[in-house]
């Protein structure tokens, strides 16, 4: 009888596997033109120059995540903010951000709000690539910021967010409320 409930369960362990890799490959097969479509445009942007043929973004791939990357642009001079803090990946940081797809759209803002407010959040509750982007900057620091989709919202996307979409994020670090939480 264990014998039998244990196949039993390896046989349902199995069919629930297989269903989900099924949902991966429809979610693949869906979004195929969206993915497409990101990529080249992050392609796009990895290989952007400014005027003078220097590169506009600069890839970050921290020690910590060695095979991620995100690509960034500060639009401060930064000898300006050097010896301003840099936040640990536990610290809480308050921002001004915009966050858009690819194709311009905004999911996300806090210029949205009538104050043009600033958010405050925890490091260790945001996506990959906000935090190996803010952990890069300095309080005072303004830039922009291009995520791969697997340092973003992956292939589970969100509400108004698809599946694989490369992200852009407008940031401002305005503080650290909390440097270190334990």
């Amino acid at each position: 009888m264990k014998k039998l409930l244990y196949i039993a369960t390896l046989f349902v362990g199995a069919v629930i596997v297989m269903s989900s890799c099924n949902d991966n490959d429809d979610t693949w097969s869906e979004y195929q033109t969206w993915r497409i479509n990101n990529y080249n445009w992050y392609i796009e942007q990895s290989q952007r120059t400014n005027p003078d043929g220097t590169k506009y973004f600069q890839e970050l791939s921290p020690s910590w995540y060695p095979n991620s990357g995100v690509l960034i642009h500060y639009f401060n001079d930064r000898t300006q903010t050097e010896g301003n803090l840099s936040p640990m990946s536990t610290s809480q940081v308050s921002v001004k951000y915009k966050g858009q797809l690819y194709n311009g759209v905004t999911f996300d803002s806090t210029t949205v709000d009538t104050d043009d407010s600033v958010r405050t959040f925890s490091l260790d509750k945001v996506i990959d690539g906000w935090k190996i982007a803010l952990t890069d900057m300095r309080v005072g620091d303004t830039c922009e910021i291009i995520l791969p989709y697997a340092v973003g919202y992956g292939i589970q996307g969100s509400t108004s967010i698809y599946p694989y979409s490369v992200l852009r994020f407008g940031i401002k670090l305005t503080d650290i409320p909390e440097y270190e939480i334990p």
